[in-house]
């Protein structure tokens, strides 16, 4: 077996993983690996587009995790690139400093670095209401407002633009520097027929679209010289009617190497693909777009990285053995578990966490304006907060409920020393979400709560399986920390006919409690309902109806999970019938009620109950009548996500005095 060094002192064997360990040079740049973690926005930046503590605090996480080279997080080369405050700029030499020391900050871990530079383009609702948005043409993109359309002269600056910020990361100490093509900003709106209707040299054909791609090339490659690594991140294929593919991006590949690209980070889609699956969800397989990068790497010799959902070692050794690509990028796995790639090296890998690719902390959060989260990881994003040593004083904890929150709570208050007590009446750990994970394409969600509860039984959690907590267990424990995490219980409506024997909840259709049948009714269209539907077409049940009372589905098509529900049930032939409420539950049909209308839905063998959950806050309101002090978390406190329920857990512990 031949072994290698990773890191000072650390020798590995390679383990079956001979074309993943193996060297690569790029220009000036020498990768031990082929592992990359490519470029997250984090929106951790000062309000001022500069490097903050919490910028440094977070790479130096992720920096130690053994990938051979990290790209950084976008960073604007221009005021009117920038997507929005908390985003880095390198669009003024004031960068330099803090760009500076994030770039050390790598190096001090091991990996090589490469910043990657852009502009938003019309892609930004920030730009948009400050009326300085811009792009190829006048014409709205997904935010519906209509940007300005740049005249030569400003495109000609912002090419130069480019170069000038490429030019301020080499001063910074970076490796390199990646120009960004990909998922609908400035570059790829030239580049795109959907965005670009120019008259003039910057329009016109595919070819000709690439006019400002290839000016800004050349024009970064002069300023910072022949041997300086040059990354273009592409779209290989828009994933939009009307788009280019990826037989249009061959095509081009020639003239991008030409102008002066030594690597190319092939990604998909844009900002206006269905179902945002730029970052796709759990749905998708793991390494579900690599054909793209094998296609792109059927026209050149320079390096292509392959991304798409990567979660584990043994996916990304397979595709480099293919020749499908030279170095493949782990993204949302290294928020989830950066220390994935050491625990495969070492041995174990069973104790890495694998993402779920629910994009609640690293994408839905983003939008809303807010930094990144890990829904599965409560340090990722809060690294400034997280305590890095164990605490002065060893506190008694007892926690009730081993669901999400829970079991967060008991992991990281062991991890800070206290001696903690984990008590659930029920004979395994999850709560709730061990019922959700039954739903098609989530058994990913029971393999997390699975190593979790084993972390915490390592961490030195005495797990109390089977018992109920009530207020004399409480006083029995004599804890000096009482952490209330018991979750939340099915809504029951108030329904003529609800207590008849073929009616049941959401929750004992997906433990299995039931036999089901066709002509299924299901009674709410939120993610319960619309999971459990999609249980339902899984086992093969034909003539289900999703009866949901809002005028609208609660389950987005905007994200990838909810677009896949949408789409499986709706080839399913399934039927979602919006502002209608059941009116009474028959032995053989319900009435529904739709805009005032009264119908009879015939024949209904089964009814399923899935209109959301109400908190259980009966020991709570024990612990108040005995005036005995405790904390409320997750679902316990008010019923909501994964991302909540960990960041609370990880919260409570976090803060025991």
């Amino acid at each position: 077996m031949v072994s290698v060094e990773l890191k000072a002192g650390v020798k590995i064997t390679m383990n079956g993983f001979q074309h993943l360990l193996k060297p690569l040079q790029i220009k000036s740049m020498e990768l031990n690996n082929r592992l990359v973690i490519p470029p997250m926005t984090t929106m951790l930046a000062n309000p001022d587009n500069s490097v903050s503590e919490a910028n440094l605090a977070y790479v130096r996480r992720l920096a130690g995790s053994g990938a051979a080279l990290m790209i950084g997080e976008v960073s604007a080369v221009h005021p009117q690139g920038i997507e929005g405050p908390g985003m880095l700029g390198a669009y003024d030499d004031r960068f330099i400093p803090g760009l500076s020391r994030l770039a050390e900050e790598v190096h001090r871990q091991g990996p090589k670095v490469m910043a990657q530079i852009f502009h938003v383009g019309r892609e930004s609702l920030f730009q948009l209401q400050r009326g300085t948005a811009v792009g190829p043409s006048a014409l709205p993109g997904i935010f519906k407002l209509m940007p300005r359309e740049l005249s030569w002269e400003e495109i000609q600056d912002i090419v130069r633009c480019f170069g000038r910020a490429a030019l301020r990361v080499k001063k910074a100490g970076f490796d390199g520097v990646e120009l960004h093509a990909a998922h609908g900003y400035l570059m790829m709106q030239f580049l795109s027929e959907i965005s670009n209707h120019r008259e003039d040299e910057y329009g016109g054909d595919f070819r000709q679209r690439t006019r400002f791609i290839l000016e800004v090339i050349r024009e970064v490659r002069q300023q910072v010289g022949a041997d300086f690594p040059v990354s273009l991140r592409i779209s290989a294929e828009e994933y939009v009617e009307g788009g280019y593919r990826v037989d249009d991006t061959m095509d081009i590949v020639g003239l991008l190497a030409e102008a002066g690209i030594d690597m190319l980070n092939v990604s998909f889609g844009t900002q206006s693909t269905p179902g945002g699956m730029v970052c796709p969800s759990i749905d998708c397989q793991p390494g579900f777009n690599v054909h793209l990068a094998a296609r792109i790497k059927t026209v050149t010799s320079i390096p292509v990285i392959a991304v798409g959902r990567f979660t584990r070692l043994s996916q990304a050794e397979a595709v480099l053995a293919r020749g499908e690509a030279d170095l493949i990028a782990f993204g949302r796995q290294h928020l989830a578990d950066p220390k994935f790639f050491w625990n495969t090296m070492e041995g174990r890998e069973e104790d890495s966490i694998e993402c779920l690719a629910c994009n609640q902390g690293c994408l839905d959060r983003l939008y809303r304006g807010e930094s990144i989260r890990c829904a599965i990881n409560p340090v990722t994003g809060q690294e400034l907060i997280h305590p890095d040593r164990a605490a002065g004083e060893k506190r008694r904890v007892l926690i009730v409920g081993a669901g999400p929150a829970g079991l967060t709570a008991a992991h990281q208050a062991a991890l800070l020393g206290h001696r903690v007590v984990l008590a659930e009446q029920e004979m395994e750990c999850g709560g709730q979400l061990r019922m959700a994970s039954r739903a098609p394409y989530k058994e990913a969600y029971s393999r997390w709560i699975d190593r979790l509860a084993e972390k915490t039984k390592r961490a030195g959690v005495q797990i109390r399986l089977g018992k109920r907590a009530d207020i004399h267990f409480v006083k029995e424990q004599a804890a000096e920390v009482i952490i209330i995490a018991a979750g939340a219980s099915s809504l029951k409506p108030d329904i003529p006919g609800i207590d008849y024997p073929h009616v049941a909840s959401a929750w004992q259709v997906l433990a299995g409690e039931v036999e089901l049948t066709d002509h299924t009714l299901i009674v709410g269209g939120g993610l319960v309902g619309m999971e459990t539907a999609d249980y339902l077409h899984d086992r093969g049940v034909s003539n289900v109806i999703v009866a949901e009372a809002g005028p609208r589905s609660p389950v987005k098509k905007s994200n990838g999970h909810g677009y896949m529900l949408h789409r499986r049930l709706r080839e399913a032939a399934y039927l979602l019938c919006l502002d209608t409420r059941v009116v009474e539950i028959l032995p053989t049909s319900v009435l529904l009620e739709t805009t005032g209308q009264i119908e009879r839905v015939t024949p209904v063998r089964q009814v399923v109950i899935a209109i959301g959950s109400a908190s259980c806050r009966d020991l709570a309101m024990d612990l108040d009548r005995e005036k005995i002090p405790y904390q409320l978390i997750g679902d316990a406190y008010r019923p909501r996500g994964i991302m909540e329920a960990v960041d609370e857990g990880a919260r409570a512990a976090w803060g025991i005095k």
